[in-house]
């Protein structure tokens, strides 16, 4: 993916800073703003990871730094939940102004919380995610519940949240409980995606329970099961961005692709680093990719797998068709395809044709009630399927520079 630091204005003029993570063509077909934790900022684990995968989506993802927090301006202790809506706000304004509105918004902790007072007061936003976020904000008082007599006295108190201080006034405590509004969620009419770990011993997964209870259909939960609150396991919050992703495109328009009989356009896009390739299927967004063992991240199928995926899907499709035209009922046709060359070889010897030897092994079972004739008709069929036909005849690949270049 690729990411471009960014900065924009609050409501009170200072100047936050934020990075703004963009599939590998830069062309995104949707916008989305991610709001991190409570004292986090936008370099934590959970907003990086999450806002890459979005973006091997096709999502544009913008996650910044609070007033306050990281590099943004401004003094953590002048801040409250409310200020927070409001940089969320002008997050969706900046990316209006210099790109496309946010059609999803998605938060991290109380993160979620702010951003569902959002979603209330940008019109754009189609749909919104909750990642292990509180149900109200009175939760968010545990944090320094036993400095609740020194701030109403002395006007603020010095605490310790995660290992690192920060002083909370009076002002803070204040905005949290005029916000806590139970009904908040009743007013918000978008589609909703709420991810919790019943792990989570931070924010309990009662608070997906009361939001669930609170919010209006379309609705939906998602566990987030062994993660913990902060998502440090790269796997969790990898899954969690693939999850709102596949989601969120029910909820949010896509350009369609014009079909045509002969054009079967796929287009990959790999950056600076790594091999996770973001491919554009007709209307799919797809991830390829290559294992560890060979510098991959291992985050999808590699080349070879989707090769043999095609052979596989075409296998079963074709075989399908026939039976449905015969009135013949297969359950179920099964096609497993194994290919036997390793790509790193191949990528090594790409020039030795010798050294190109391409086996697939397919393996083909059937679910009902069929005779040996009709196995035998249907073996017979597999061996017609498309993609089997262009494999086994060899193509034609013509190359040329594109004029972009």
């Amino acid at each position: 993916m690729k990411k471009i630091d960014v900065s924009f204005k609050n409501s009170e003029g200072k100047e936050l800073q934020g990075v703004l993570e963009l599939p590998v063509n830069n062309s995104p077909e949707h916008f989305a703003i991610f709001a991190h934790c409570f004292t986090c900022n936008k370099n934590f684990h959970a907003p990086t990871n999450i806002s890459r995968s979005l973006a091997s989506h096709g999502f544009g993802v913008l996650r910044f730094d609070f007033t306050g927090l990281g590099e943004s301006e401004g003094d953590f202790e002048d801040t409250n939940f409310s200020g927070n809506v409001e940089d969320l706000i002008s997050a969706a304004d900046f990316l209006k102004e210099n790109y496309s509105s946010p059609s999803l918004i998605v938060g991290h902790s109380l993160g979620g919380a702010a951003a569902l007072f959002a979603s209330k007061k940008i019109e754009s936003i189609k749909c919104m995610a909750t990642i292990n976020s509180p149900s109200n904000l009175s939760h968010i008082k545990q944090h320094f519940e036993s400095s609740l007599d020194q701030i109403k006295k002395d006007g603020f108190a010095n605490i310790n949240i995660g290992g690192r201080g920060f002083k909370i006034k009076k002002q803070f405590v204040e905005d949290l409980e005029k916000n806590n509004d139970s009904n908040a969620l009743k007013e918000i009419k978008k589609a909703l995606l709420i991810l919790h770990s019943p792990q989570d011993n931070i924010v309990s997964v009662d608070h997906a329970e009361d939001l669930y209870r609170s919010a209006w259909h379309p609705k939906s939960f998602i566990s987030l099961d062994g993660a913990d609150h902060l998502l440090s396991d790269k796997k969790d919050s990898e899954y969690t961005g693939n999850i709102i992703a596949a989601w969120s495109s029910r909820y949010i328009e896509s350009a369609t692709i014009e079909e045509t009989d002969t054009d079967h356009k796929v287009t990959a896009n790999l950056g600076k680093e790594g091999f996770t390739t973001q491919i554009k299927a007709g209307n799919h967004n797809l991830i390829a990719d290559e294992p560890p063992k060979v510098g991959g991240a291992d985050l999808g199928p590699t080349p070879y797998e989707f090769l043999s995926t095609g052979l596989a899907a075409c296998t079963s499709m074709t075989i399908q068709m026939y039976a449905r035209r015969k009135k013949w009922v297969i359950d179920n046709v099964e096609t497993q395809v194994n290919y036997s060359k390793k790509h790193s070889t191949d990528g090594e010897n790409c020039e030795d044709k010798d050294a190109k030897i391409d086996t697939f092994e397919r393996e083909i079972t059937f679910k009902g009630e069929l005779d040996e004739k009709k196995i035998k008709r249907l073996m017979e069929i597999a061996d017609k399927c498309p993609v089997h036909k262009t494999l086994s005849a060899g193509a034609n690949i013509h190359t040329k520079l594109s004029d972009e270049s």
